[in-house]
């Protein structure tokens, strides 16, 4: 009996760990925000909710594009987890120490425009404390340990968000 408990926790504890990744958490907050906007609210964004909405998704994966594209062209993960092999400073990295994590916030604030969706102001809200307390600081470590004074020199330079 212990045996076949130790086995369930062992398995539940390898299902959170492989659910506890940025992209399921922003996974999760759209669907959250498209369900409260089906299910309405006494008060809206008005007629400029969609088209808002929609320019904010366009500048969300913009921004992430380009991160991308940066990371990928100095050889570095896109791995929350991943000990990082580059330190990239230059582009939206200048504007934005974790340039992704603002895009799929600022999709993420889009989707809520977009869906009519006051309540989900919450769920970005509460997107971007997960994120900050779950990968930003381990990440933040992680860079500083790697990179030393440069990451730290970046740090003071460029804000965690805007």
């Amino acid at each position: 009996m212990m045996q076949m408990q130790k086995i369930r926790g062992d398995i539940m504890e390898q299902v959170t760990k492989a659910l506890d990744w940025p992209p399921v958490w922003f996974v999760g907050g759209v669907l959250i925000v498209l369900i409260l906007g089906w299910i309405g609210f006494p008060a809206g964004f008005g007629g400029y909710g969609p088209g808002l909405g929609l320019g904010l998704v366009a500048l969300g994966v913009w921004l992430m594009v380009q991160a991308l594209m940066l990371m990928r062209a100095r050889g570095t993960t896109v791995n929350p987890r991943g000990m990082p092999s580059a330190l990239v400073t230059e582009g939206v990295f200048g504007i934005s120490r974790n340039p992704i994590y603002l895009a799929d916030t600022i999709i993420l604030l889009g989707v809520a425009f977009w869906a009519d969706a006051v309540l989900g102001l919450l769920v970005v809200a509460g997107f971007v404390w997960i994120i900050q307390d779950r990968f930003i600081m381990v990440e933040e470590e992680r860079l500083a340990e790697a990179f030393g004074d440069p990451a730290a020199e970046w740090f003071v330079k460029v804000r965690r968000w805007l």
